[in-house]
């Protein structure tokens, strides 16, 4: 019995002692490892930035998604015109437009008092939107708080040109929208009958265009052809005559016997000038003849020629 004794003993001083205890046989592991990185905000759905977040995504998805064609690709901002001062110039040369965003919490100044006044006056419907609906519409480019929303440029067909005897301008291959939207003011300053641009590869009527035109782009229709060279050919058929303006032309401008008569002039593009095919189509290339100056800026060269064939015409 003392035997017992002693080894209930020696159980019961082990139970009290303290040390090492018994595992948990691995059940307690997941407790430790914890529940990864914390998610970003906008991924928490009880977060601000989540639901404005959706809010965008909802927005964008009332947008019209329509086929995106070649007439369409002009620029990225060629329906949507950004930033302070890009909105307030193009609602002061009255673009059309069809719609205002403006940041819910924008610090009003000078510059957005008349933003709203004018899109007020030009009856353009105006809407307060959060930031991150202004983000997605601008496409990550810098808004300053405000896009202003500009329908598709309509553009006319090249054979409705001919309506008028009034010189035609082709531009084969212009990049830049400021050259075309000088050459539409000059065009409609100097009585052109309009202006035939490429389906690809060059400027459409973009809102850089038409800031830059100071309204005409309202008066002078714009046609856009696929294939320059074929509508060359009908106008020719139609009994226009086609000349090309190059530095190193068979004459000078002033001095061509074409201007009298029903034209087209060609203007080429910034840098190549005219292209071959296009070239080999005209009945002449004409220079315009300058002193030191290498060479003339392409809207500059147009207006010229307008001038000189509107002068002619109404002789």
């Amino acid at each position: 019995m003392a035997g017992n004794s002693k080894r209930r003993g020696a159980t019961r001083n082990a139970g009290s002692k303290k040390g090492a205890q018994v595992g948990t046989g691995g059940h307690g592991r997941k407790a430790l490892e914890g529940k990864g990185p914390t998610p970003k905000a906008e991924d928490r759905p009880y977060h601000k930035a989540y639901k404005a977040k959706k809010r965008a995504e909802a927005d964008a998805a009332k947008k019209p998604k329509g086929r995106v064609t070649p007439r369409d690709r002009t620029s990225a901002s060629a329906e949507l015109a950004i930033g302070r001062n890009s909105v307030l110039e193009a609602l002061r040369m009255n673009v059309p437009s069809t719609g205002l965003s403006i940041f819910n919490r924008i610090d009003a100044d000078a510059r957005i008092t008349e933003i709203v006044s004018l899109a007020v006056e030009h009856g353009v419907h105006v809407r307060e939107v959060t930031k991150a609906t202004l983000d997605a519409m601008a496409g990550g480019s810098p808004h300053q708080g405000v896009a202003l929303e500009v329908p598709s440029y309509e553009y006319a067909d090249a054979e409705d040109l001919l309506a008028s005897d009034a010189p035609i301008a082709v531009l084969d291959g212009i990049q830049d929208p400021r050259n075309l939207g000088a050459i539409m003011r000059s065009a409609a300053a100097f009585g052109a009958a309009g202006i035939v641009v490429p389906e690809r590869r060059a400027a459409g009527v973009t809102v850089a265009a038409w800031k830059v035109s100071a309204g005409a782009a309202a008066r002078i229709p714009v046609a856009r052809a696929t294939n320059l060279t074929r509508t060359l050919e009908t106008y020719k058929s139609a009994g226009r005559f086609v000349i090309g303006l190059d530095a190193g032309g068979e004459v000078d401008l002033h001095e061509s016997k074409l201007l009298g008569e029903p034209l087209v002039i060609v203007v080429g593009s910034e840098g190549a000038g005219i292209s071959r095919l296009v070239r080999e189509t005209c009945d002449q290339i004409v220079s315009i003849p300058i002193g030191e100056v290498e060479s003339l800026n392409a809207s500059v060269a147009a207006s010229i020629a307008l001038y000189e064939a509107g002068r002619a015409h109404r002789r």
